[in-house]
C-alpha cells in the first residue's frame, strides 16, 4: 500500500514568509506550489520549484483566485472563461520555472475558494478541467470525490483522489469553513490517526462522528497550519509504522490506477 504526501509550499509574498517550507520538502512526496494569484512571486516561485527539483518531490500547480489579500479563501463570481484563463495563467507561469529549474510539472490541484467550488459547482470544474486538457493532458488533477475529479474522469485526465490531514469534513464529505469552530485540526496525534483510518480503512471521521467513505491517493498537510512540519513528520511516521510506503503521486495512479 502506498500513498502521496504532499504539502501547500510557495505561500509567501515578497517579503513575507509561511510556514516552514525547508523543513516540509524533507517530509513530503509531493508540493503544491502557488503560482503568484493567492500567493507566491517570481522569485519565490523560482526558489520553491528550484529546492523540489534539487531533492526530486513531484511538483504541482497551486492555481487559485486573484485574491492575495484574501490569500484565495474569499468568494469571488468569475465567470468559466475567467476561470479558465485564470488557471492557464498560472499554470504557464510556473512551467517557465520548472523547464528552468530542469523539471516539470506533474498535477494541477486548485487552491482555496477555487477548489472548493470547483469540487461542487460544475461551471468552475469544467472551466479547470478545460484548461488543465488544454495546457497539458498529462497532468494529474488533484482534488477531492466530487464534480471536478468527475469532469476530470470524463475529460480523460487523470484523477488524484486527496484526502486533507488537517481539515475538518462535513457528512457530505465538503469541508467545514474555516471561521467555524474545529474547522483545523492542529493536534499531531489526532491528524496522524485520522490519517491512518483514511488510507488503510477507507473512512474520515466526521464533525458528527460519523465515518465517512474516503478514497485516498495523496494526503495534504496545510503549510499554513500551525505546526505543519510536526504534523508532517506525525503523518508520515505513523504511515510507515501501518506500513504504508510514501510513494511520489505518479507511483501511487500508476500502481491503483488513474481514475
Amino acid at each position: 500500500m502506498r500513498v502521496d504526501l504532499v504539502a501547500d509550499l510557495g505561500e509567501g509574498f515578497g517579503a513575507y514568509r509561511i510556514g516552514d517550507d525547508a523543513a516540509l520538502l524533507d517530509v513530503v512526496s509531493s508540493a503544491n506550489v502557488a503560482c503568484g494569484f493567492h500567493a507566491g512571486d517570481p522569485r519565490l516561485m523560482e526558489e520553491t520549484v528550484a529546492a523540489c527539483a534539487r531533492r526530486g518531490i513531484g511538483v504541482g500547480a497551486h492555481p487559485g483566485f486573484p485574491d492575495l489579500a484574501g490569500f484565495g479563501r474569499r468568494a469571488m463570481e468569475l465567470t468559466p472563461r475567467e476561470v479558465r484563463t485564470d488557471v492557464l495563467y498560472q499554470l504557464g507561469a510556473l512551467s517557465a520555472f520548472a523547464r528552468a529549474c530542469r523539471t516539470r510539472l506533474r498535477h494541477v490541484t486548485p487552491h482555496g475558494r477555487l477548489g472548493n467550488l470547483a469540487m461542487t459547482e460544475r461551471p468552475y470544474a469544467e472551466a479547470v478541467v478545460d484548461a488543465v486538457a488544454a495546457y497539458d493532458r498529462s497532468l494529474a488533477v488533484v482534488t477531492q470525490d466530487g464534480v471536478l475529479a468527475e469532469a476530470a474522469g470524463r475529460a480523460g485526465l487523470a484523477v488524484a483522489i486527496l484526502m486533507l490531514a488537517d481539515r475538518a469534513y462535513r457528512d457530505d464529505g465538503t469541508l467545514v469553513p474555516r471561521r467555524e469552530p474545529g474547522a483545523v485540526i492542529t493536534d499531531p496525534a489526532e491528524v496522524a490517526t485520522r490519517v491512518v483510518r483514511a488510507v488503510t480503512g477507507g473512512v474520515v471521521r466526521t464533525v458528527t462522528g460519523r465515518d465517512l467513505p474516503i478514497t485516498c491517493d495523496t494526503v495534504l498537510v496545510h503549510g499554513d497550519t500551525p505546526g505543519a512540519v510536526e504534523l508532517a513528520r506525525g503523518v508520515r511516521a505513523a504511515l510507515h509504522q501501518a506500513g504504508v510506503r510514501i510513494a511520489p503521486l505518479a507511483d501511487v495512479l500508476t500502481n491503483r490506477g488513474a481514475r
